[in-house]
């Protein structure tokens, strides 16, 4: 790559206006800031004709040929810090906690940002979707200014993640909770089958601009309840980076245990909890060149924070009543909270949804911090639950999780086993094949409807962060009734006949009978 091409990025869609490169004011700190431009993009400039790149050029070559200058910027500072605090650190230094050992944030150049109105953003983001012009084919990647704005494209590892379905669940709604505004968001409907792709594009994006400034990354790192894992090997084995993962022994299943393996990490298997295999790459990763990609590290809440994004931009910049997200390390839910509070900030919209983290009832340190009125955290021993990635008594992110609810009038709910598995089993029968912990978040949504809270006509997004293929396993013991001191009442066991004529006709006919019944 080119040295004049370093630290910037391909800004520019075709048909979009034009940065403003003349700074109207002196140079502060060495960034330019530009007048304040609006929108001005018409249809005619949008519908230009793009040239195909030559047949000899792939897509990153073109991005190269694109590569634009802009002066917006980021880096990391001690979490939820007052105005005073002096601290931050360069996004490429190694950094994990604050001086105090607390947890740290990426903090964007608003002032650089908001040059650009509203409406400028909310074209430049539509621009980009369902394209192949690298990297803003990736959901992530499309909103690249507002995330790693400082990385060079070539540096980007993506598998064009992200743009995943924001699905219209209309015979669930209306059947089980007579709703008729009721989404969920497919964020499973991903590279390697989670939401956890989203942040992973970022983290290891970044540590190939690390390891080719000769910083000394030797490899990728994490603890795992099964997907952080599959999303760190995928992404890793695309840039030959080695990935190591820590997994609890026999508390994954083996679709999830699969995919790192297949993608060549490096796999040990610990005979510990979540929590145990969290404490121990921390000290690893303290004492060896490996780098930490768990939720402790900010830069994976960047790349999260954009299926907020996404949905506002799916209901063409409408906003809903409430988001509902699965709760385990908590990472995501301050993420969801980051990506909507940055639209209004920066005027793409005027208010954002409040927030529900549901959690399972046998891993809930956050549901009984609310329940107590967020008095002192107490963690607390996950048991095990069928949602087994939110299977953590001692989140990493609680304090980001408690900032991101009490700024936008969150609640927090619980699912035991039984309601969690039967929520999963009612959306599956509507056409839908989701995970446990969307079935979590769908038994809040249960509550909270059955409450009064959720009105039958809010505009409700449920947010699935994986896809139901990775728990098979717990699908066919809900089937089979074989789940101990469980009712299974929605199960659908296949019927056993004998092979003859008469008695399939029979068992046909009882059941047509049946099913003409409740028309």
């Amino acid at each position: 790559m080119a040295a004049s091409c370093m630290l910037r990025s391909s800004f520019l869609s075709p048909g979009l206006p034009q940065l403003n490169h003349q700074s109207t004011s002196k140079p502060n700190n060495g960034i330019h800031f530009f007048a304040p431009i609006k929108a001005t993009a018409t249809n005619d400039a949008i519908s230009q004709q793009k040239h195909r790149r030559p047949a000899d050029e792939n897509i990153r070559e073109e991005a190269r040929r694109h590569c634009s200058s802009h002066n917006f910027s980021a880096r990391y500072v001690p979490f939820n810090a007052g105005p005073t605090s002096d601290e931050w650190y360069s996004l490429d230094e190694i950094v994990y906690r604050s001086r105090s050992g607390g947890l740290l944030d990426v903090q964007h150049d608003m002032d650089a940002l908001k040059k650009f109105d509203g409406q400028y953003w909310r074209s430049l983001f539509d621009s980009r979707v369902g394209k192949t012009t690298w990297p803003y084919g990736s959901g992530v990647w499309s909103k690249k200014e507002w995330v790693l704005p400082e990385i060079d494209s070539d540096d980007i590892v993506s598998a064009f993640e992200g743009n995943s379905n924001l699905f219209w669940a209309e015979r669930f709604g209306k059947q089980f909770l007579g709703m008729t505004d009721l989404w969920v968001k497919h964020c499973g409907i991903s590279h390697t089958g989670s939401f956890k792709d989203l942040g992973m594009t970022v983290l290891v994006s970044q540590v190939n601009r690390l390891r080719k400034m000769h910083k000394p990354v030797v490899g990728v790192g994490c603890a795992s309840t099964g997907d952080t894992s599959a999303a760190l090997s995928a992404y890793c084995a695309s840039a030959g980076i080695p990935s190591i993962v820590f997994l609890p022994a026999n508390k994954i299943s083996m679709a999830q245990l699969v995919q790192p393996i297949a993608n060549g990490a490096f796999v040990l298997s610990i005979d510990t909890d979540f929590d145990g295999c969290m404490q121990l790459i921390r000290e690893v990763t303290a004492e060896l060149p490996i780098y930490l990609a768990n939720s402790l590290n900010s830069l994976r809440l960047e790349g999260q924070k954009t299926a907020a994004i996404e949905i506002l931009q799916q209901f063409d910049w409408e906003v809903p009543e409430w988001v509902i997200v699965p709760g385990g390390n908590l990472g995501n839910i301050y993420a969801f909270y980051k990506g909507f509070q940055m639209c209004k900030e920066l005027g793409l919209v005027d208010r954002i949804p409040r927030l529900v983290c549901a959690q399972a009832a046998n891993a809930n340190p956050l549901y009984l911090h609310y329940k107590s009125g967020w008095k002192d955290f107490k963690p607390v021993k996950a048991n095990t639950t069928f949602a087994s990635a939110i299977q953590i008594g001692d989140p990493v992110s609680i304090d980001r999780a408690v900032f991101a609810l009490q700024n936008c009038n969150g609640i927090v709910e619980e699912a035991t086993e039984e309601e969690l598995m039967d929520a999963m089993a009612q959306a599956d029968s509507t056409g839908m094949f989701i995970c446990p912990h969307t079935g979590v978040a769908l038994t809040a949504l249960f509550k909270l409807r059955n409450s009064g809270v959720i009105a039958p006509t809010d505009r409700t997004v449920v947010v699935s962060t994986a896809h139901g293929l990775k728990f098979t396993q717990s699908k066919i013991d809900y089937h089979s009734k074989e789940i101990k001191d469980m009712e299974c009442r929605f199960s659908n066991p296949p019927v056993e006949v004998k092979a003859d004529f008469g008695s399939v006709m029979d068992v046909l006919k009882s059941y047509l009978l049946s099913q003409n019944s409740k028309l």
